[in-house]
């Protein structure tokens, strides 16, 4: 794990209504099919089967945007690139059965996206063609906010604008230190909660749990 040595951090996304089993090696699944959680790593990133599959649960992925053009300068800055640089940027919707589970939305800097059609966005999808490419991923940061659903999201949603989204944004990292891809997953935040446990604690007096940062404006973007 990463930050402080005598901290282990494992959050959990699951869902408030207790319709999760649990698994010895594949994370938290629901038996209902409606919805799911799972571990979320922190610090490096080790990639695991989806709870999703192995509870065989199914989880279908349409891709709803798919295109090129101008990157904001919030994601150009993540991914190391000039202000309004040309990505390829995805917007997908996955669901559990027919249940909406999240809106995926994905930039990929110009020089990497060539071999991604939009096929392959929907299925690997992104991060498993960048790597079927050679392009490996070496370390995901990853934050996690609560912020309100724009219009676009909600009508995907199928739910009424504002209402709370769990943002999960992930950044993914090559070998050579630079950003490869990056996604912003926004979860119903009706339907999870995010639970985090700490082994130990450091020595001295610190003000806020490790790991908590001030939101920033461009995370109530949808």
């Amino acid at each position: 794990m990463s930050g402080h040595p005598d901290v282990d951090v494992e959050p959990v996304l699951r869902r408030t209504e207790g319709l999760l089993a649990s698994r010895k090696g594949a994370g938290w699944y629901v038996v209902s099919g409606a919805s799911f959680g799972q571990s979320l790593a922190l610090g490096s990133f080790q990639h695991a089967g989806s709870a999703v599959t192995e509870a065989g649960v199914p989880l279908a992925r349409t891709v709803v945007e798919y295109g090129y053009g101008a990157t904001p300068d919030s994601v150009a800055h993540l991914l190391a690139i000039p202000g309004n640089t040309e990505t390829l940027r995805v917007q997908a919707l996955r669901r559990t059965g027919t249940t909406p589970l999240d809106v995926v939305t994905e930039w990929v800097p110009l020089a990497l996206a060539a071999p991604i059609s939009r096929a392959d966005a929907e299925d690997p999808g992104i991060w498993e063609t960048l790597r079927r490419h050679g392009h490996w991923v070496a370390v995901v940061h990853q934050s996690i906010a609560a912020t309100a659903a724009s219009q676009r999201v909600a009508d995907l949603l199928e739910v009424p604008v504002s209402t709370p989204v769990l943002l999960v944004r992930r950044l993914a990292v090559g070998p050579d230190e630079k950003p490869i891809a990056l996604s912003e997953h926004r979860y119903l935040g009706h339907r999870f909660r995010l639970e985090v446990e700490f082994r130990g604690w450091p020595a001295t007096a610190v003000a806020e749990p490790p790991g908590v940062a001030p939101i920033t404006s461009t995370e109530q973007e949808g």
